[in-house]
């Protein structure tokens, strides 16, 4: 019986760290490009989440890999010109829905990866 509550109590404590490390696992990552482009994200972030040097300081947001509670620090308290997207503003599952559309997405290409780029005409 002792052995059955140990393994009870191990299998909820693995699903509670899975749960809390992957909060957004279980959102929606279809909603969250919807709120992306709602909220206004893709002004300064692009359409993918890939960032621009003009906007966003080159900042690449898709698939970061940054875990959702510092994703989350970083949008309520921006540094820079973002401005801070509070949870009357943004909901924290609205939130959640973006960050999983963000993990949802390849990482850009390197610029090395990218051919033409090396390819250039000299002047």
């Amino acid at each position: 019986m002792r052995f059955v509550r140990v393994h009870a109590g191990l299998a909820v404590l693995a699903a509670g760290l899975a749960l809390s490390h992957g909060v957004a696992l279980a959102q929606s990552a279809e909603k969250g490009k919807a709120e992306f482009i709602q909220h206004g994200c893709w002004q300064c972030h692009g359409y993918e989440g890939q960032g621009s040097v003009a906007t966003s300081g080159g900042r690449v947001l898709a698939d970061t890999q940054m875990p959702f509670d510092a994703f989350k620090a970083y949008v309520r308290n921006p540094t820079g010109d973002m401005p801070p997207f509070h949870d009357q503003i943004l909901p924290e599952s609205d939130l959640a829905d973006i960050y999983a559309y963000l993990e949802s997405l390849p990482k850009p290409a390197s610029p090395n990866d990218i051919p033409a780029l090396h390819n250039l005409p000299t002047p």
